[in-house]
């Protein structure tokens, strides 16, 4: 392998608890098991709505990057430096990561979301190549960005090996692990479960409240008001997230849409039947053999669903079973660093 260094940019912490920021940290990690050096630079933490000095503080370290280097930035601010990408797109080998298409977040009024289109197209098709998770997202650039097929590269999220769960909880325990924003629609699950207190029945919400302060506030009210203090608890973030995984009966999780969905490939890792919503490349991680999909925002499909494994033992034992399956064929983060060690190669051979 010729190329021996590498600089990832990001914004904000690169320790916060999302799966975007996750994918990123292990994919540094094993970069540099590769042997590639692997410089980081933090952006402001403001992206992706940055102000003035955001966006200047962006150019002043790009304009620091050495000539002819390969850069790759996540699109979490990369989707909004359309100009600044523009700019140095002769000077860097620039490799945009997109995690998943900034304009399909949820809770974005019409103007944003036709911003963000706008912007990130531009930013796009200023980069040398862009690196996505799923071939789900890859084709929704193709179609939606008119991106050309052959710069668009997937690298699947790996999953690191785990013991499976016994799934022997009385009374069963679901887990969610989320941040609380509006496209992981626990508002959705909430009053899917209401209906459902006949059973018995426990759920953890696992994941940061810090990102939407005001939408975690309105689903802890929605809990309250539905009176489900007893059975749904939002735990927050934690650090142990192998525990969770090791101590729940099944995972839940209706995402308005997912990139990827590295969550669900360790709830599969973890042997645990998942129900989801059948949104973004939620199929592609999830298969029928081990989880149950129903549409997005469908409350009474998905308060089916959950009473159908909350009842049917032999088929919640029957997706267990194929959760487990699914777990032997989940590619390892080392995959996903060899096919950015290629594709970074790629990129600092091919032309300007």
């Amino acid at each position: 392998m010729n190329i021996t260094a590498v600089y990832f940019v990001f914004p904000g912490n690169l320790e916060t608890p999302t799966g975007g920021y996750h994918y990123d940290r292990r994919l540094i990690h094993e970069l540099r098991q590769l042997g590639l050096g692997v410089e980081t630079i933090a952006l402001s933490d403001q992206f992706p709505f940055p102000d003035d000095q955001a966006l200047e503080d962006a150019r002043e370290a790009l304009a620091a990057v050495p000539e002819g280097a390969v850069v790759i930035i996540d699109g979490l601010a990369f989707g909004t430096l359309e100009h600044l990408a523009e700019a140095e797109a002769q000077r860097l080998r620039i490799i945009a990561l997109c995690h998943h298409p900034l304009a399909l977040e949820s809770g974005l009024d019409q103007a944003q979301q036709q911003r963000f289109q706008a912007s990130e197209q531009r930013a796009l098709h200023a980069a040398c190549a862009v690196l996505v998770t799923s071939e789900h997202t890859r084709q929704s650039l193709i179609d939606q960005f008119a991106m050309p097929p052959e710069k668009v590269v997937v690298a699947l999220p790996g999953t690191d090996p785990a013991p499976f769960s016994p799934c022997i909880g009385s009374p069963l325990r679901l887990l969610t692990v989320a941040s609380l924003t509006r496209r992981k629609a626990h508002d959705v699950l909430i009053d899917a479960l209401a209906p459902l207190t006949d059973l018995p029945w426990q759920a953890r919400f696992v994941g940061g409240k810090g990102f939407d302060p005001d939408w975690s506030e309105a689903l802890q009210q929605q809990v309250n008001r539905l009176q489900l203090q007893d059975r749904i608890q939002l735990v927050g973030a934690v650090d142990d997230l192998e525990a969770e995984f090791q101590n729940a009966d099944l995972f839940v999780l209706p995402s308005r849409y997912e990139g990827y969905g590295m969550v669900f490939a360790e709830a599969l890792a973890a042997g645990l039947p998942v129900i989801a919503a059948r949104a973004g490349a939620v199929p592609d991680v999830v298969p029928e053999s081990a989880g149950l999909l129903v549409p997005p925002d469908d409350t009474a499909a998905l308060t089916e669903a959950l009473s159908n494994l909350l009842t049917q033992d032999d088929l919640r034992r029957q997706l267990q079973a194929g959760a487990r399956n699914a777990a032997a064929n989940l590619p390892t983060w080392a995959d996903t660093a060899c096919r950015v060690a290629l594709l970074a190669e790629d990129t600092l051979r091919s032309p300007s």
